[in-house]
């Protein structure tokens, strides 16, 4: 890759984080309903015409830091040995998607906290969390096809969704434990708790 072309890439990466924060501090301050694409710009100081050569509206731009961690728990997966099995794989690979997490600072968490609360959010979270989940089953297809001779493409398919749904759902399930009480809990040992209690017959 030429410095130039990392340099371009950076400074994308940077306006991209630089809304993420704007419209996440903008919301929890004044409410989703309340914070406007023009102010979301300016508090990141960029015009709204380059708010729109990154993200569709504000939601979107809200949701940004998730869709980020999630990108980096499948590279994961699919980065983790040939020898795991699907389930392995996923449980070994979150620890990228937890360590992520927990690096954001309390006030940020306190943040995402009041954020995530909004209703009009659930459509767009909706829609990503279906995103993540087809790309998780698409990887888990993946390893299986190369581990073994598939003899039952539907069951599969049906077993890699079950696969992929059950896990984010106790990943999920983790997350807002955590963040509802996170001073005396521990992330990691919140998503270990969360996916053992949720497939042992995947082990």
């Amino acid at each position: 890759m030429e410095p130039s072309t990392s340099l371009r890439e950076r400074k994308k990466a940077a306006t991209r984080l630089a809304l993420h924060r704007a419209v996440v501090e903008l919301a929890a301050a004044k409410g989703l309903d309340a914070v406007t694409v023009d102010a979301v710009a300016d508090h990141a100081n960029v015009s709204r015409r380059t708010f729109s050569n990154y993200f569709a509206n504000k939601e979107e731009a809200l949701l940004y830091g998730e869709r980020t961690r999630y990108e980096r728990l499948i590279a994961a997966l699919r980065a983790r040995p040939e020898s795991e099995t699907p389930w392995q794989a996923l449980t070994r690979s979150v620890r990228v998607l937890v360590d992520a997490i927990a690096e954001l600072d309390p006030v940020w968490i306190a943040q995402m906290r009041v954020v995530r609360r909004h209703p009009s959010l659930a459509a767009h979270q909706m829609a990503l969390q279906s995103t993540v989940e087809k790309e998780l089953v698409g990887a888990i297809l993946e390893r299986v096809r190369r581990q073994q001779a598939s003899t039952d493409p539907v069951a599969d398919a049906v077993r890699a969704r079950v696969l992929a749904g059950t896990f984010l759902a106790a990943v999920r399930a983790a997350v807002a434990t955590w963040v509802d009480q996170q001073e005396t809990l521990s992330l990691a040992d919140v998503v270990d708790t969360a996916l053992h209690t949720a497939a042992e017959r995947f082990r």
